[in-house]
This record gives C-alpha cells, structure tokens and sequence, in this order.
C-alpha cells in the first residue's frame, strides 16, 4: 500500500513538473527570458524538482 501511494505521489510531482515547464516556455516565448513572470516560474520549476529530488533521488525527472 506505501508503495502505491509513493508511486501516486511520484506521477503528481511529475506531472506538475511538465505543467510548470510548458507554463515557464509560454511565457518565456511571450515576454521574454528575464521578464519576472519568467523568472517567478522558474523558480517555482526548482521548488518542484528539489522536491522530487529529495522524495526520489535516484530518478530521473522525464
């Protein structure tokens, strides 16, 4: 059962990290690379991929 839940939480983290990247690249694409908004986003990009890091280690991020 610990697995199952680990591997839900796994998918999540994932998916909200191909969520946050495409957001990151539409703005980049609109308002530039160093626009805040741009910058905001990829920060928030770390946070998630620290996250799955420290839950996941040994994976890689797809």
């Amino acid at each position: 059962m610990m697995r199952i839940k680990l591997v839900y939480k796994q998918h999540l983290l994932l998916k909200q990290i191909n969520l946050k990247k495409k957001d990151m690249y539409k703005k980049a694409k609109q308002l530039g690379y160093t626009h805040a908004k741009v910058v905001a986003s990829s920060q928030e990009l770390d946070k998630l991929l620290n996250h799955y890091q420290g839950i996941f280690p040994y994976d890689e991020v797809g």
